[in-house]
């Protein structure tokens, strides 16, 4: 590397002694105040899922923000509808913690030790403290596979506020899901679940889309009588109902996909920045956690295998909060990551896990690879102090992407991203999916 370069980013680098919550202190992250400074929404981003250290930096960094600058709410790249027994968790409802960990976070991402630990967490603090800090989802439920936990989630609401449309709905609407697969003990159970949709005849299709619109334009319009039966519970009961229709159309966007003559959309992050601005009705600042694809400034393309620029969460978020929001990225060099593949002759959506080792980056081009060679283990850096021009300028003007496992994601990371912190070994999450050793 340029010596020039070298020598600024190890200038300029923060050196992070541990990602560990516990082990940490708060004054090892006082950067992070001049960069999230009055920010509404600080997101915090994943170069790839189920790993150790990027579970363990958000729950780091949401303690400081918590703790130390009044965030009162943390939102996940998980299900709207399901959230809402973690959120009654931790302020301290009844539940237990282990299926919670299974059905309440969805995408699988709650099976393992580090999401167990955040969640003790929030409910010790939000025990011991008067301000609270609150959970939620704010993704398409049913990891994406289907709108009914939307729509349950609305109907258990109306089952007091109008019993009898309920019924009705319950009668009319409820049995259109019985195409989902009852197994859903896979890992890879959504892929299944996607297939039967897909497989269903086009009236079916309609009438899902025309009676989840119902449904949802209903709560909207007695919204007021309903509020006088439970203001709150009538407002998440159609925000649920207002995600089970994002969830259909991006179903049946995928339906639609073979014969299309037109650019595809972006249902589903444009469902997430949705919810995440009805959750900012509640809260006033919050954290948000997902991959750094959806939270970016930037339009998403991975190509061989997304070629079309895709709009992203952060682009929605950012047309309406401005500065107010703050992204941090995360990049790494090398490690070793979970995955798991299709079962040759196994059932549908059933995979074996295994775990495989990353190579050192060295992508031309990618910001993993230029902040690995500063020789830093674990560093926070401020984007917004690269100079404008210059030779530092100049080299990262000729960074246009990060790691996406084995490809490059394309991205502008001096716009897309306000900081990055960088892991120079990554290592798998400490996972209590069936039949694996944690941490193996």
């Amino acid at each position: 590397m340029d010596i020039d370069i070298t020598g600024w980013l190890r200038e300029n680098l923060v050196r992070l002694r541990t990602l560990e919550p516990d082990d940490a202190g708060h004054d090892e992250l006082e950067p992070l105040r001049d960069i999230v400074g009055d920010a509404r929404v600080v997101a915090i981003g994943e170069s790839t899922h189920r790993v150790h250290e990027f579970y363990r930096l958000r729950h780091l960094v949401t303690r400081f923000l918590v703790e130390e600058m009044g965030f009162t709410g943390f939102a996940m790249e998980s299900g709207f509808p399901e959230g809402w027994a973690v959120h009654d968790w931790v302020l301290g409802g009844d539940g237990d913690l282990d299926r919670l960990l299974r059905t309440g976070i969805t995408y699988h991402m709650g099976k393992c030790a580090e999401m167990r630990d955040h969640l003790v967490w929030m409910r010790e603090h939000n025990r011991t403290h008067d301000r609270k800090v609150r959970f939620y989802g704010m993704d398409l439920p049913d990891s994406s596979a289907s709108a009914r936990p939307g729509v349950t989630a609305a109907l258990a609401f109306l089952d007091e506020a109008d019993p009898a449309y309920a019924a009705a709905a319950r009668e009319n609407l409820l049995p259109l899901f019985g195409y989902l697969p009852s197994d859903r003990t896979g890992l890879a159970w959504a892929a299944p679940a996607i297939h039967a949709y897909l497989a269903l005849d086009a009236a079916h299709r309609h009438e899902l889309t025309a009676r989840i619109g119902e449904l949802t334009e209903r709560l909207h319009a007695l919204r007021v009588p309903y509020s006088t039966v439970d203001a709150a519970g009538a407002g998440i009961a159609l925000q649920c109902a207002v995600t089970a229709r994002h969830a259909d159309a991006f179903l049946a966007a995928m339906a639609a996909a073979p014969g299309r003559t037109y650019r595809g959309a972006n249902v589903r992050d444009a469902a997430m920045a949705d919810n995440v601005e009805w959750i900012l009705g509640r809260e006033e600042r919050l954290v948000v956690g997902a991959a750094n694809g959806h939270l970016q400034r930037w339009p998403y393309r991975v190509p061989p295998i997304i070629h079309e620029d895709q709009v992203m969460l952060g682009q929605h978020l950012a047309r309406s909060l401005g500065d107010r929001m703050v992204v941090i990225a995360t990049t790494y060099d090398g490690g070793r990551v979970f995955g798991h593949r299709p079962l040759p002759d196994g059932p549908p959506g059933h995979t074996e896990v295994f775990y495989e080792d990353v190579a050192p980056c060295t992508e031309p081009g990618s910001l993993d690879a230029l902040l690995a060679g500063a020789g830093e283990p674990l560093a926070l850096l401020d984007l917004r102090r690269v100079p404008v021009d210059g030779e530092v300028a100049r080299v990262f003007a000729g960074i246009d992407g990060t790691r996406n496992g084995p490809y490059k994601q394309l991205v502008n990371p001096l716009v897309a991203f306000d900081a990055v912190v960088h892991v120079g070994r990554v290592t798998p999450w400490h996972t209590f999916v069936d039949g694996v050793r944690p941490g193996a």
